[in-house]
C-alpha cells in the first residue's frame, strides 16, 4: 500500500499573508482552518474586507497536492457560477449606456438564437426567468470556442421550458445566452470585455477567461472526494460557458470587484439597487434573486451574494451591504457549501469592532 500523507498536513498548512492583518483575524483564521479540516479541504484563499478596510486576506492549505504548493491570496481559481453577477454588470453597464434594451426580445439582438414560442428578455434571463434550461446531465466541454455566440450550439435547439416571467429556474446556459448578447451589442468576444471594462476599473489583473490552454500563473488545481478519497477533478474547458461559469480570479481581485461595484466604479447607484431588488415572475411571486445576484435576510441582516460550484472548486462572494463588509472564499474542493462559513465570519467581524 502507497503511504498516504496526513490529511491535516494539507489542511493546516498555511501560507504567509500578502497584506497585514488586524490583530482581531485571528478568529476568523482560526474558524477557516476548522472548517477546513471538517470538510477535508485541501486549499483555500480568502479576502474579507469591512467599511473597506482589509481585515484577512490569507491562504490556507495546498493549492496544489500533487506538488506540494500552498495556497495563498494570489492563488486563481475557478469563480464557477459568480460568473454570472460579473456577466450582469456587462449588461448592465450596455443598458445604461443605452446600448442595450434589457426588455427586447434576444432573437433580435442574437440572431444565432432561434425565435421561440414567446419573446425571451434579457432582464427575464438575469434573473433566471427565461425559461431556457439548466444542465441535463450532460457531459462537460473540454472543446474550446472562440466566442459565446459559438457556444450557443450546446443549447439553442432545445425547447423552453416554460413561458418566460412565469417561473424561476436557475439555469447557466441563460447567462450563456447573456454574454452572447453582450457580445452582440459591442462586436467584441466576451474575454476581452471582461478585462476591459471589469478586470481594468477594478484593478484586478486576474479576473479573466478561465482558459484551459493558457498559462495562468498561480493557477490551483482542483478536487473531488470519491468514496472518501481525494482525486483530481475531471477535465472541462469552460469556454463553452464564460457568462454562466467560466471566469477565473484571486479572492482579493474578486473582492475588488465587489468594492468596485459598491462604489460605484461599475455601474451607477440606482442600477446597483435595480440589481439588488428582488425581481417577480409575472404572478407576483417574489424571489430571492435580483438581476445576477442571490438575496437573502439572516440574523436581520440583508446578504448579497453568489455562490460557485463546479470542476475543481466551490466558491462564495458574499455582502453584508449595511455593515460594509465583504466575504470571498475561493477552495479547491468541489461540492462544499461555503455559505455557513462565510455567515460565521461575517459574524466574527462584527463581534471584532464591538
Amino acid at each position: 500500500m502507497p503511504r498516504r500523507r496526513p490529511f491535516a498536513v494539507l489542511t493546516f498548512l498555511l501560507a504567509a499573508p500578502v497584506l497585514a492583518q488586524q490583530p482581531t483575524s485571528q478568529p476568523a483564521a482560526a474558524a477557516i482552518e476548522a472548517f477546513l479540516a471538517e470538510h477535508r479541504v485541501p486549499g483555500l484563499s480568502c479576502a474579507i474586507t469591512i467599511g473597506g478596510r482589509s481585515y484577512l486576506e490569507r491562504g490556507f492549505g495546498l493549492a496544489d497536492v500533487e506538488n506540494d504548493v500552498p495556497a495563498t491570496p494570489q492563488t486563481v481559481y475557478r469563480l464557477a457560477s459568480i460568473s454570472k453577477p460579473i456577466t450582469a454588470v456587462l449588461a448592465m453597464q450596455l443598458a445604461e449606456r443605452g446600448e442595450l434594451d434589457l426588455d427586447e426580445d434576444v432573437h433580435h439582438i442574437v440572431p444565432a438564437w432561434p425565435a421561440q414560442p414567446w419573446p425571451v428578455t434579457t432582464r427575464q434571463l438575469l434573473a433566471h426567468l427565461g425559461g431556457v434550461r439548466h444542465y441535463r446531465g450532460e457531459a462537460e466541454s473540454t472543446v474550446p470556442y472562440a466566442t459565446q455566440t459559438a457556444a450557443l450550439g450546446r443549447f439553442a435547439a432545445d425547447p423552453l421550458l416554460h413561458e418566460p416571467g412565469t417561473k424561476h429556474l436557475y439555469s447557466t446556459y441563460g447567462f450563456n445566452l447573456v454574454a452572447a448578447v453582450v457580445e452582440a451589442r459591442t462586436g467584441a468576444p466576451f474575454a476581452r470585455l471582461v478585462q476591459e471594462r471589469i478586470a481594468g476599473p477594478c484593478a484586478a489583473p486576474t479576473l479573466q477567461a478561465d482558459d484551459s490552454r493558457r498559462l495562468i500563473h498561480g493557477r490551483a488545481q482542483g478536487y473531488v472526494l470519491v468514496d472518501g478519497e481525494l482525486q483530481n477533478s475531471a477535465l472541462m474547458d469552460s469556454s463553452y460557458k464564460l457568462g454562466g461559469g467560466g471566469l477565473c480570479a484571486s479572492a482579493p481581485d474578486l473582492l475588488r470587484f465587489a468594492l468596485a461595484l459598491q462604489d460605484g466604479r461599475l455601474v451607477r447607484a440606482e442600477t446597483l439597487a435595480a440589481m439588488w431588488s428582488p425581481q417577480q415572475t409575472r404572478a407576483g411571486e417574489v424571489l430571492d434573486y435580483g438581476l445576477g445576484f442571490g438575496l437573502a435576510r439572516h440574523a436581520g441582516r440583508r446578504e448579497v451574494s453568489h455562490s460557485g460550484a463546479q470542476a475543481r472548486v466551490s466558491t462564495l462572494l458574499y455582502l453584508l451591504p449595511e455593515q460594509g463588509i465583504v466575504v470571498v472564499l475561493l477552495c479547491n474542493l468541489e461540492r462544499v457549501r461555503l455559505l455557513p462559513l462565510a455567515r460565521r465570519l461575517g459574524e466574527i467581524v462584527l463581534e471584532g469592532q464591538k
